[in-house]
């Protein structure tokens, strides 16, 4: 919980004097607490908070009709932050801690689109989702989850690809093995096992889907395995027409593959840590699975306010991994994963990109 450390009473009477000037002019999460024990506080983030509550908690102008908080508060608490990322997190944290209900309206939060194969139904398919829903102990339900996606579209656009390289239904009937079901279209170019008709058993769907979950879980890499040893095999037979024809399903792999983000991989295996500086002082946050309870993720703090002459001697993953040592010997966090993501936000600070080449030991 990234607490709001610094607090200032206020005063109408002598606001411009005590008030004003004790405010820096830097961006902030500020927390303007009511004078009534009922009232519910306001809580904001800004740009500048000194003339943000210049704005709120000034004197009222009869004449406008901005809003006036100057005889609603009585004090305010605050945190400095040092980037937007941590601005969004802490805002985030005190917005659902003090509105249970509605801070995902407040914060305009909409869930990352995933791909879901829903593993409780008979006949599983996959499909994308914005809802994961998790048990009591934060644990996955309700099926194989994968992902993040930026947007719907290139969710749906990924799993067309995939889907085309399995015979894994796509049409959200229900299945009622009918034999006299006329069928779709994918069933009658061989791209589905067509449970609706009993073109297949309910053994060998299962055994089709467990490929699919698999190419999931391993980013294609059950699939590329599988089909380079046939292709080996296919030459050492010397049919090579065969070997060519496998060949050319694992270009088209690569194709699928090449489309893929970075990021996207079971939400169980999540791990990163995310890069940003602000001022030239950087900032480590860390997004862990070991962390994550009731299915949202907790971003504990690595290291803030590092001096940028860290990075300046010494190659930049060394000297991440020397942060990471530090703190990991410093707390009680768990420590980064093998295989964890270091993300950097993009410049115009719309996303987060994943650094090439840097892996975390």
């Amino acid at each position: 919980m990234l607490e709001l450390d610094c607090g200032l009473e206020f005063d109408a009477a002598r606001a411009h004097e005590d008030f004003f000037p004790a405010l820096p002019a830097r961006p902030a999460v500020c927390l303007i607490e009511p004078r009534e024990e009922n009232a519910e506080p306001f809580l904001i983030r800004t740009q500048n908070l000194q003339r943000r509550l210049q704005r709120l908690l000034g004197p009222v102008d009869p004449a406008s009709k901005r809003l006036n908080l100057s005889d609603f508060a009585r004090g305010i608490r605050y945190r400095l932050i040092g980037s937007p990322f941590e601005q969004t997190l802490t805002c985030y944290q005190h917005a659902k801690q003090l509105f249970p209900k509605r801070y995902r309206d407040l914060m305009r939060l909409r869930p990352a689109a995933v791909l879901k194969v829903n593993l409780r139904n008979a006949y599983p398919r996959c499909y994308v989702t914005r809802r994961i829903p998790v048990d009591e102990a934060g644990v996955l339900t309700g099926g194989a989850y994968y992902g993040p996606f930026a947007s719907r579209r290139s969710a749906q656009a990924f799993a067309e690809r995939v889907l085309d390289l399995f015979k894994v239904r796509r049409c959200q009937i229900k299945i009622h093995r009918d034999p006299t079901f006329p069928g779709c279209l994918y069933s009658e170019m061989k791209m589905c096992l067509a449970p609706c008709f009993a073109g297949c058993t309910k053994e060998e769907y299962d055994v089709e889907v467990q490929r699919l979950v698999q190419f999931l879980e391993t980013s294609g890499g059950s699939l590329r395995s599988t089909i380079e040893e046939e292709r080996e095999k296919a030459s050492e037979q010397l049919d090579f027409e065969r070997a060519a024809a496998l060949h050319k399903k694992v270009e088209k792999l690569d194709e699928v593959l090449r489309g893929q983000p970075e990021l996207t991989r079971r939400i169980q295996d999540l791990d990163a840590v995310i890069l940003q500086t602000r001022r030239r002082r950087p900032n480590y946050w860390r997004l862990s699975r070991k962390r994550r309870k009731a299915g949202g993720a907790v971003f504990p703090p690595l290291r803030r306010d590092c001096q940028p002459a860290a990075l300046r001697r010494t190659h930049f993953s060394r000297a991440i991994r020397s942060k990471l040592r530090t703190t990991r010997g410093r707390s009680r966090r768990a420590p980064v994963a093998g295989g964890a993501l270091v993300l950097q936000q993009s410049a115009r600070r719309r996303n987060f990109l994943p650094r090439k080449r840097l892996a975390l030991s």
